[in-house]
């Protein structure tokens, strides 16, 4: 039964791809791999990739997992329980571990990269999301706090990598939806998805410098553009994509895009921002915007992917946009492989 499922499922989608580039000589990105997920139910959040190792771990949220993939084989792995509501990943090689934040307990668990056996369990607050890590430092930042541990401020954790330890905070709004470091490790953007702004915070003083307000509402995902400064924000109501000046926070170009955004990505070779969206939603896709230069961005395609499959990740390594697509009814959980076409 599950074969015929699959069959239906990627006749559905090339249907569907099929309408998506009517009229279009080259659409933007291509379906080339459906990787299945077994067993993995409910809401499918983030993702981080093993490059050396040609793996991609993602974080099963309603399934209380993180998952792994086999890249180079095309085929998934292994589940790793024990995770409850897990949402921001990090695998960081050069330290062969692996950060898991987890949104309902008040926990980042530390897997070692190679086994997946559990290093540590660092304590927190409930409402751990969103994960990045600054090589330069050895340090990793959490968003967690805020409405989910039932304060009026959210906290951005610093925690010392190497050794696995909660060393400060850096108070933030209520919800730190989205946390973006720039090259230097100097200078972060964390998105509040709450009171709709972005806070600008020097790592180095663990001080906010500046709070830019947010012409949408509930902003989730982003992206930098280091090269023409530009940063580059979902919101979801409504449903756009803002491209501001990330010295300034002035907006400089708005642009609609797919309802249920859950991943915004720059692709820096081919000069395009991906947004996947359908969270929620009876279909999901993914919309593509051409940048001509730092202030004009024309969107370019618009492809389908599965119902609810808002969540991706970008793998300029690989040059592979990874959409997860969760399961229902009718069809198990995968992830989706697209490659940019020129």
């Amino acid at each position: 039964m599950k074969t015929q499922w699959s069959l239906l499922w990627i006749m559905e989608l090339c249907f569907a791809l099929g309408l998506s580039v009517h009229g279009q000589d080259k659409p933007p990105l291509k379906l080339i791999q459906k990787i299945p997920l077994p067993h993995v139910k409910g809401r499918i959040d983030h993702m981080d990739v093993d490059v050396k190792g040609k793996r991609l771990f993602i974080a099963g949220l309603e399934n209380g997992t993180l998952e792994l993939v086999d890249l180079n084989a095309g085929k998934w792995v292994r589940s790793i329980p024990g995770v409850k509501a897990p949402q921001g990943v990090a695998y960081i090689a050069s330290l062969n571990k692996v950060f898991v934040a987890n949104e309902n307990d008040d926990t980042l668990k530390v897997f070692r990269g190679d086994t997946l056996d559990l290093l540590a369990t660092i304590r927190l607050d409930l409402g751990a999301n969103r994960v990045i890590y600054d090589p330069h430092a050895k340090k990793l930042y959490v968003g967690y706090g805020g409405t989910s541990a039932k304060k009026d401020h959210g906290e951005l954790g610093i925690i010392d990598a190497e050794n696995g330890k909660h060393t400060g905070d850096i108070e933030v709004g209520v919800r730190p939806a989205e946390i973006l470091l720039d090259k230097s490790g100097n200078t972060l953007f964390v998105f509040d998805s709450v009171a709709n702004k972005i806070q600008v915070i020097d790592t180095r003083k663990r001080q906010i410098l500046s709070t830019w307000p947010v012409s949408g509402q509930r902003p989730g995902d982003g992206a930098l553009d280091e090269t023409t400064h530009r940063l580059f924000m979902g919101t979801r109501t409504p449903p756009l994509m803002i491209v501001m000046d990330s010295t300034s926070g002035k907006e400089v170009a708005k642009l609609p895009t797919v309802e249920g955004m859950d991943g915004v990505y720059f692709d820096a070779q081919h000069k395009r921002v991906y947004v996947s969206g359908g969270r929620g939603f009876d279909v999901g896709s993914v919309v593509v915007y051409q940048q001509h230069d730092a202030d004009r961005y024309t969107q370019i395609g618009e492809i389908p992917t599965a119902p609810g499959a808002g969540t991706s990740f970008w793998s300029p390594e690989f040059n592979r946009l990874y959409v997860a697509a969760p399961s229902n009814d009718k069809r198990e959980a995968a992830i989706l492989v697209f490659e940019p076409q020129p």
